[in-house]
C-alpha cells in the first residue's frame, strides 16, 4: 500500500470539505461541501490515473468533463429562475479545486496545499475584501498601482549586472532594495487604512516606524508647536517611530544577508531593547487625558519619485562605501555611515548588508556601521524637533534619544566581538 499516495487523498478530501463548507455557507446553489470534495477527489484519482498509465489525455479529458457539466448546470438554473445570479466564483473555484487535487499528484504538494487553504481563505474574506476596495481612495489606488508597477513592471527588465566603478552598481539589486523599502511603507500605509485613524497611541508610534519615523516626528513637532500639551505624547510617538525604524533596519538585514545574520543581530537587538525601554518609560509619564490623540494620515509612501530619489541614493552610497573603503580603509567608513544615517538609515543599512554579502566587509564592522548611521539619524530627528518643536518637546526627546545615542556609542565601542548569536 503506498501511504504517500493515501496522504494526498486525505489533503485533497481536506481541501475540498474546506472549500465546500464555505461556498455552501454563502448559499451558492452552484455546488456545496460534497460536490466540492468530489472534485477534489476526481483530480486525485485523474492524477493518479495519468501516472500509473503515464496518459497525458485523461486529466484533460476529466477537466473538460468537469466543465461542461458546470456549463449545463448554469443553463438549468437560468431556465429555472428569473434573473438568476451566474456569477463565476464558484465555477472557477470548481475549476481551481480539480486542478489542484491533480497538482497534488502531479506536481508539489505542499504547494498545492497552499494554494487550496488560500483559496478558501479568499472565498472566506469576500465581503470583507469588497468593504476594503470600496473604501479605497483615489492616492490608495495610486499606491497600489505604483508599487505594482515598481516590482511587476520594472524590477523585471533591469539587467542583472554589475556596472560603474568597483563593480558595485547592479541595477536589478538596486531596485530590489526599493522594492523592498517601498513594500514596507506601503504595508504599514495600509495597516494604517485597515485598522483606522481612531488607534492607540502605540499604535500611533508602531504604525509611524514602519511608514516613515523621519515623517512622523516632523508632523507631531509641527502640531505639538500648536498644542504644547500633548509634549509627552508626541515624545513617546516620536521615539516609538523611531524603535520600529531601527526594527525595520533588522528585517533589512535579515532579508539582503539572512546567513549572516547571527552574527550583526544581537548588538542591534541589545540597541533596540534599550529603546524600547526607553518608550515603556515615556508611555507612564503620559497623561490620561492625551492619550486619545489621532496619529495624521499619512502620504501615499508609494511615490515614483521617491522610489527613483532612493533609488539613486542607495546607489551613491554603495559607491562612497566602496570607494572610501579601497581608498581610505574601514576606519573612514565611520564618516560615511554618519553623513548617510542624517538622510536615509535605509539607503546606508542595504549599501553595507550588500558588502558584507560579497564578503568585502567583515560583519562586525558592518553592524556597528549601521547602528552608528541609526544613532546619526536619531541626532537628525532630534534637530528637527529642536527646529520644528516646542521646548517642551524637545526637552523630552532630547532626553529619550540622548539616552539611546550614548548607550548606542557605549555598545559600539565596547561590544565584545565574541558576543553573536553564532
Amino acid at each position: 500500500m503506498n501511504y504517500e499516495d493515501l496522504t494526498t487523498l486525505g489533503i485533497a478530501f481536506g481541501i475540498g470539505l474546506l472549500v465546500g463548507m464555505q461556498r455552501q455557507k454563502s448559499n451558492s446553489e452552484m455546488a456545496g461541501v460534497r460536490t466540492f470534495t468530489l472534485i477534489a477527489i476526481l483530480g486525485v484519482l485523474g492524477g493518479f490515473l495519468s501516472r500509473d498509465y503515464d496518459n497525458p489525455f485523461i486529466l484533460p479529458v476529466l477537466g473538460l468533463g468537469i466543465t461542461a457539466l458546470l456549463v449545463v448546470a448554469n443553463i438549468i438554473k437560468v431556465k429555472a429562475i428569473s434573473r438568476a445570479d451566474v456569477g463565476q466564483t464558484t465555477e472557477v473555484a470548481a475549476l481551481l479545486m480539480f486542478a489542484i487535487g491533480a497538482y497534488l499528484v502531479m506536481g508539489d504538494r505542499i504547494l498545492g496545499t497552499i494554494i487550496g487553504g488560500a483559496m478558501a481563505v479568499l472565498l472566506y474574506v469576500k465581503e470583507r475584501l469588497h468593504a476594503l476596495i470600496d473604501n479605497l481612495k483615489e492616492k490608495d489606488l495610486e499606491a497600489i498601482m505604483t508599487f505594482a508597477g515598481i516590482s511587476l513592471v520594472i524590477l523585471p527588465l533591469l539587467p542583472n549586472r554589475n556596472f560603474g566603478p568597483y563593480e558595485v552598481l547592479n541595477p536589478r539589486n538596486i531596485w530590489l532594495m526599493v522594492t523592498l523599502i517601498v513594500g514596507l511603507s506601503v504595508l504599514g500605509y495600509f495597516i494604517y487604512k485597515i485598522v483606522g485613524k481612531k488607534l492607540g497611541v502605540i499604535s500611533n508610534g508602531i504604525l509611524g516606524g514602519l511608514i516613515s519615523s523621519t515623517a512622523t516626528t516632523v508632523s507631531y513637532a509641527q502640531r505639538t508647536s500648536n498644542a504644547v500639551a500633548i509634549s509627552k505624547l508626541s515624545a513617546f510617538v516620536i521615539t516609538t517611530a523611531s524603535t520600529i525604524a531601527l526594527a525595520r533596519v533588522m528585517v533589512e538585514v535579515g532579508v539582503v544577508i539572512p546567513e549572516r545574520l547571527a552574527e550583526v543581530l544581537l548588538p542591534l537587538l541589545v540597541q533596540f531593547f534599550v529603546m524600547a525601554f526607553i518608550c515603556v518609560g515615556l508611555f507612564y509619564r503620559i497623561q490620561k487625558d492625551e492619550s486619545d490623540d489621532e496619529m495624521p494620515e499619512p502620504d501615499n509612501p508609494a511615490q515614483l519619485k521617491s522610489a527613483l530619489i532612493f533609488g539613486l541614493l542607495y546607489g551613491v552610497i554603495l559607491l562612497a562605501v566602496a570607494f572610501t573603503k579601497a581608498e581610505f580603509g574601514n576606519d573612514a567608513l565611520y564618516l560615511v555611515a554618519i553623513l548617510s544615517g542624517l538622510t536615509d538609515v535605509d539607503a546606508i543599512t542595504l549599501s553595507l548588508s550588500q558588502i558584507i554579502k560579497n564578503n568585502t566587509l567583515n560583519p562586525t564592522t558592518g553592524w556597528k556601521l549601521i547602528l552608528l548611521a541609526s544613532l546619526s539619524n536619531l541626532v537628525f530627528k532630534g534637530v528637527l524637533v529642536a527646529v520644528l518643536g516646542p521646548k517642551e518637546l524637545t526637552k523630552w526627546v532630547a532626553l529619550s534619544f540622548g539616552i539611546a545615542v550614548i548607550l548606542g556609542v557605549c555598545i559600539i565601542g565596547f561590544w565584545p566581538e565574541s558576543w553573536n548569536f553564532k
